[in-house]
């Protein structure tokens, strides 16, 4: 016996071996199989949480799920026999290109590619960076208690034991260097262990005592006190290259090259030998000489040029930050921010980007918290779940992409009340440096991941818990208010409990009014009649009737080729064979579900009733050929906006019929829904009466 319902699914359509692709909308899964005729189609009825199984023509076949179809996808992906099939779910890699795509990055390859090396250079040691500063918070916070002095402070000597904790965190920092050359080597193709002593060579001790050498001289070079000393007669610049991360990315951009350079002209068989040979005979002096100097002006110059602006204006900067962090990290553009945050540790003793960073991250995971009382107030197991998840790798470990690509770039209502979040934390942190009188605001002493944990790494700590606690809260409320999502989000309408949960109300919005004013020549007179004598009917007696959304022939349900809308699985109606090609709001309301493909619209009503059209039968394989929609989710619609209009030959054409459901979702919490006429129809005329 199938130990889960998925499982049972899989065993009941053949096996895993007998599915081709899946696929879901918003109420069933879609399969399309290998054989058909293999399918116990009552087995698959028989499975807990299956509502109907729907075989269809070229081996493909639908089981019903409703609410809960996400779930059950997710975990027939996770069966270990289906992990490597393929789905039509957009993956948070799929959102990450997407988004991408947008900016600069995509559009053109250096930039892209840039990037890219910067990102793999960094992300392998974000673990040890994350453990390093959950060290130096540890540090922090017994500096706060008073248990040990200001470890950080000039003259402090520690007791032993404490210094020892304290190398716990500087062998990160120390040798980071080291680890960015490894890992940005790799990145461009050459031996990462190569790049490794390349850049080992100007962080030995010997090189950095060459300043205590007899010969160094002191000079001051671009407003910078620097030692050089003069090898083979070529003056070498002395720097303490401990935790910069410029010069590494610089010495493995020029390797990179160099080895391909150097494989093309080395014979195969000696490559092993002279190819790393080359290789350092070449990149060490080159980058004592010339790139590492280069790497360390480049950051420095970056570096004071966002410190130019903090000291200009704490306050401008603090709201600056947070409010570019939600662009800039789904472009992949911080990771040049995160290189300067660790050098300004290096050269300055503190680093004052975090602190305003905190805003951004906090807000974030206060969005995600938002989204995680919606999904446990709605009962949404699987978003409960990735909610959850990305909650707890925001608040403890400070890391916003679980949140970022798992729920807010998929849900774009999130965004604006995320940033109303980032503004309030960056108003509080400025404002409130500018009243305590702090030059450059808040700082902190070590490269850390903005979390609960880390809170005490920065200075003052309550001005910035209290940013981060405004900007963290702000964020929540705003989408526990508003909501985070369209009611229905996927290829198919007529998902009774996601349009239970529509609001009551949304705000009309610029596309509803150009829709409205486009078609209101061509509503009928009649639907706005109609419509509003059902819509003043009393909320709680009476019958209201509901009219009909389009011209055609209204039909019993049962009719409809289809057994979900035929057998009254989605709810109680009627269908109608079109005449017209214009479908109509059939009164006051919210568009709770407008398929961008057209083919579905879920509508909540004033009066009560959640109404669900549905454009004729398998329209969605249309992908929106044939269709031109007018509404989109959360417009409001009066009686007679049109809402799509449609080319019947398209349909025919494609071989689906035409027929059109329209079903009362919530057809159980009233008494009756009864055709209020079958025959011939014009959009205004009574179709369904609906009795409380």
């Amino acid at each position: 016996m199938s130990s889960s319902p998925a499982a049972a699914i899989v065993d009941a359509l053949g096996g895993p071996q007998n599915i081709d692709s899946l696929s879901h909308c918003a109420t069933r899964l879609r399969f399309q199989l290998r054989d058909g005729g293999a399918v116990d189609v009552a087995t698959v009825e028989a499975v807990p949480g299956v509502m109907g199984a729907v075989p269809q023509a070229g081996d493909r076949f639908q089981v019903v799920i409703g609410g809960a179809v996400q779930t059950v996808y997710n975990e027939i992906l996770a069966l270990p026999s289906m992990a490597s099939r393929s789905s039509a779910e957009e993956s948070p890699d799929d959102i990450k290109a997407r988004e991408r795509a947008k900016g600069v990055r995509g559009k053109v390859a250096w930039v892209d590619s840039l990037f890219e090396f910067l990102s793999d250079s960094f992300r392998p040691i974000l673990g040890a960076l994350l453990g390093a500063s959950l060290f130096i918070t540890f540090m922090a916070l017994m500096a706060t208690l008073e248990v040990i002095p200001a470890w950080n402070a000039p003259g402090v000597t520690l007791p032993p034991s404490w210094q020892f904790v304290n190398l716990m965190w500087q062998c990160v920092f120390v040798f980071l260097p080291l680890m960015v050359a490894y890992n940005a080597s790799a990145k461009l193709g050459a031996d990462p262990w190569v790049g490794f002593a390349v850049m080992a060579v100007v962080m030995l001790p010997g090189f950095t005592a060459l300043a205590e050498q007899e010969g160094a001289q002191n000079i001051v070079f671009l407003g910078s006190d620097i030692t050089t000393i003069s090898i083979f007669g070529i003056p070498l610049t002395v720097f303490n290259y401990s935790s910069q991360v410029f010069p590494p990315l610089l010495m493995a951009a020029v390797l990179g090259p160099l080895t391909k350079g150097l494989k093309r002209v080395i014979p195969a068989n000696v490559q092993l030998i002279f190819v790393p040979f080359l290789a350092m005979l070449i990149m060490i002096p080159l980058t004592a000489f010339l790139l590492g100097p280069i790497g360390v002006y480049v950051g420095a110059a970056l570096a004071n040029a966002l410190s130019a602006i903090n000291s200009f204006s704490p306050v401008i900067f603090a709201i600056i930050i947070p409010l570019a962090y939600p662009f800039m990290v789904p472009l992949g553009l911080h990771w040049p921010i995160n290189a300067i945050m660790l050098l300004n540790i290096q050269t300055l003793g503190y680093d004052f980007i975090q602190g305003p960073m905190g805003a951004w991250n906090f807000a974030c995971f206060g969005a995600t918290a938002g989204v995680l009382v919606l999904a446990w107030r709605t009962k949404e197991a699987q978003m409960r779940q990735t909610a959850t998840g990305a909650l707890a790798a925001g608040l403890l470990g400070g890391i916003s992409e679980p949140s970022l690509y798992g729920i807010h770039l998929r849900y774009r209502r999130i965004y604006p009340r995320m940033l109303v979040g980032c503004l309030t934390g960056g108003l509080i942190m400025g404002i409130g440096s500018l009243v305590l009188g702090l030059p450059h605001g808040i700082t902190t002493q070590a490269f850390v991941f903005t979390s609960l944990l880390t809170i005490p790494a920065f200075d003052p700590i309550g001005l910035y818990a209290l940013g981060v606690l405004g900007a963290f809260v702000v964020a929540m409320l705003l989408v526990i208010a508003s909501g985070y999502k369209p009611k229905e989000e996927t290829a198919e309408a007529g998902e009774p409990a996601i349009v239970a949960a529509a609001p009551e109300t949304a705000p009309a919005t610029a596309g509803a009014a150009v829709a409205s004013a486009a078609g209101a020549a061509a509503a009928p007179a009649a639907v706005a009649t109609a419509v509003a004598t059902a819509t003043a009917a009393p909320a709680d007696v009476g019958t209201v009737t509901l009219p009909s959304p389009l011209d055609g022939t209204a039909v019993a349900l049962s009719d409809v080729p289809d057994p979900v809308f035929g057998g009254g699985i989605m709810g109680p109606g009627v269908a109608i064979e079109p005449t017209g090609t214009t479908v109509y709001a059939p009164g006051e309301g919210v568009v709770v579900a407008a398929q961008p493909t057209g083919h579905a619209f879920g509508l909540q009503l004033d009066n009560g009733a959640e109404v669900l059209i549905h454009v004729g039968i398998d329209t969605v394989n249309l992908k929106g050929e044939g269709f031109e929609v007018f509404v989109k989710n959360g417009d409001r619609v009066s009686a007679g906006t049109p809402l799509v209009a449609f080319d019947p030959e398209v349909i025919r054409a494609a071989g689906y019929p035409l027929i059109t459901p329209v079903i009362v979702l919530n057809g159980d919490t009233f008494a009756s829904v009864e055709p209020a006429a079958l025959g011939p129809v014009s959009a205004g005329d009574p179709l369904l009466n609906v009795t409380r």
